[in-house]
């Protein structure tokens, strides 16, 4: 059987991401402590940057096909590399939901404009192949 592509699409409107940015102790169950740290400025919260995380851990979490599973927000890590291009990083309960699937890579894109944050993840994954354990995925 060939991999199957798969797309996961989300978007989080700023005003949702703005009543998080106040409410810290749920929006630290929902980042990392480094989503948390790139997520604010030097006047306070990145709104558009917390915005597109959270688009994007809902659209990372769709390429699962996980029905009845709860999205595992602090397990899909939404980082940001050279370049400021965002990098998925798996842990967890996350990552056994990939491996599930049979994923092994996942590539996401971000963008952001009032009034809101909209992401796209995508996979070509292999459904069959349940051993499947990318570089980003972490165990």
């Amino acid at each position: 059987m060939r991999p199957q592509s798969r797309v996961g699409i989300d978007m989080v409107p700023f005003g949702r991401a703005r009543d998080l940015a106040h409410d810290e102790p749920l929006l630290a169950r929902m980042l990392t402590a480094e989503e948390l740290r790139l997520s604010r400025h030097d006047d306070g919260p990145d709104v558009a940057g917390i915005a597109g995380r959270l688009a994007a851990k809902e659209a990372v979490f769709k390429l699962f096909h996980a029905p009845g599973q709860t999205l595992p927000w602090r397990g899909i890590e939404i980082l940001t590399e050279d370049g400021g291009w965002p990098v998925v990083r798996l842990a967890g309960r996350a990552a056994e939901l990939a491996l599930s699937a049979g994923i092994d890579d996942i590539a996401v894109s971000i963008t952001h404009d009032e009034p809101c944050a909209v992401a796209v993840a995508f996979t070509a994954c292999d459904p069959n192949n349940r051993s499947a354990h990318g570089s980003d995925a972490q165990h």
